[in-house]
């Protein structure tokens, strides 16, 4: 039993491998150079910036927090902007995009180094958080997310101490056209993904699907600076994410029992129970990376039983 639950872990773990790395690692590099960053912003707020040296860059490339990195964040015309690629609508975005702003914040406050102990008010950047769906469920062209939603028992009339909103635009090619005309490069974004989905409904193959639309693309001139400098990366990072999409729902089915029967054998050794909790817990939460991290790093798996274990123990 114990060598048929380690094979089963082994598999597991290949399988956690497979990463979500695709339109969100894309549209990073769609969006990589300072000048069509600021094409989005402007086509965001209905603004004519040019001074791009004016634009700093403050993605926190390198910070691992509960396995969350945002595509891009960045300050301008005194705004701290957190950008978002998302291919699969998730309520949750306030919560993370809240958590992902306290970092940047402290970032931003040690590197004034500002006295947020003192009597003087500590003028910060004002947040503006926006999220750039493509994915295919039905959902409207723009929409607000709210930390608050998130709170139990939160009456009518009562303001949260705490907020965090993001505006959620549809970029599904068809919608938001004013938004996407506005920005070129949001728009062959658009159209690319639009060309891979639609020739998957033509029932071509995954790899052949996305071969095709890149060829379509370059034909017509869209995102050329990406798609012949960079075809087998992009290839790869397609792949990447749908196939990741399969294994998703066999991991809803298959990984639970494997990463439930990890969490006892570890609970046994480690004298704790909530283990197994913790693992059901990121499972269900599709919290991949979490679970992966977690099975191969003791202290990491350590922190989130500590950050959970009040929420595991109510």
């Amino acid at each position: 039993m114990k060598q048929k639950t380690k094979s089963n872990i082994n598999s597991l773990l290949s399988k956690l491998k497979v990463r979500r790395k695709y339109k969100d690692h894309l549209f990073q590099r769609v969006f990589s150079s300072k000048k069509d960053l600021l094409d989005l912003y402007n086509a965001v707020n209905h603004t004519a910036y040019t001074n791009i040296e004016d634009m700093e860059i403050t993605t926190l490339e390198d910070v691992i927090y509960l396995s969350m990195k945002n595509d891009v964040s960045f300050m301008f015309s005194s705004s701290l902007n957190l950008y978002e690629q998302q291919s699969t609508y998730n309520p949750n975005m306030p919560i993370r995009g809240f958590m992902y702003f306290a970092k940047l914040y402290e970032a931003h406050i040690a590197e004034i180094e500002a006295n947020i102990y003192g009597t003087k008010l500590v003028k910060l950047p004002t947040p503006q958080y926006i999220i750039f769906y493509n994915g295919r469920e039905n959902v409207p062209d723009e929409m607000e997310l709210k930390l608050s939603d998130a709170f139990d028992l939160l009456k009518a009339d009562e303001v949260p101490t705490l907020e965090c909103r993001a505006k959620m635009y549809n970029i599904n090619y068809g919608h938001n056209k004013e938004l996407l005309n506005t920005c070129k490069r949001l728009h062959d974004y658009a159209y690319f993904i639009a060309e891979v989905n639609n020739n998957l409904d033509k029932r071509y193959s995954l790899k052949a699907a996305i071969d095709k639309a890149i060829d379509t693309c370059i034909s017509k001139g869209i995102l050329t600076d990406i798609l012949v400098k960079c075809r087998s990366e992009v290839q790869s990072m397609l792949l990447t994410e749908f196939n990741e999409k399969k294994y998703r729902k066999l991991m809803m089915q298959e990984g639970r029992e494997e990463g439930l029967e990890l969490g006892r054998e570890e609970g046994r050794e480690e004298g704790r129970e909530e283990l197994n909790e913790l693992y059901s817990k990121l499972l269900k939460n599709n919290r991949l990376e979490d679970l992966q991290h977690a099975i191969e790093d003791k202290e990491y798996r350590q922190q989130l039983l500590n950050e959970y274990s009040t929420s595991l123990k109510n």
